[in-house]
């Protein structure tokens, strides 16, 4: 259903926001609005890659317990 905007609808929503915010407040939305998703993409790589490095140090940890379990 959301799966695609195409020409029209993009389109639509420029002129929307052009009637909305005007000429003169256009490019400062423009401007906010990418460094928004800008922050928002730098948060979710960081978040990733902790994630990750956390998943590379317990994995031998998790590896060593499992040999210690099959000695006893």
């Amino acid at each position: 259903m959301f799966g695609s905007l195409g020409v029209p609808e993009l389109i639509l929503i420029l002129a929307l926001a052009l009637i909305i915010f005007g000429p003169g407040k256009l490019p400062e939305v423009g401007r906010a609005l990418g460094k928004g998703i800008r922050e928002f993409r730098k948060a979710t790589t960081s978040i990733t890659s902790e994630i990750e490095e956390a998943a590379k140090v317990e994995e031998p940890k998790a590896e060593a317990r499992e040999v210690k379990q099959q000695e006893k």
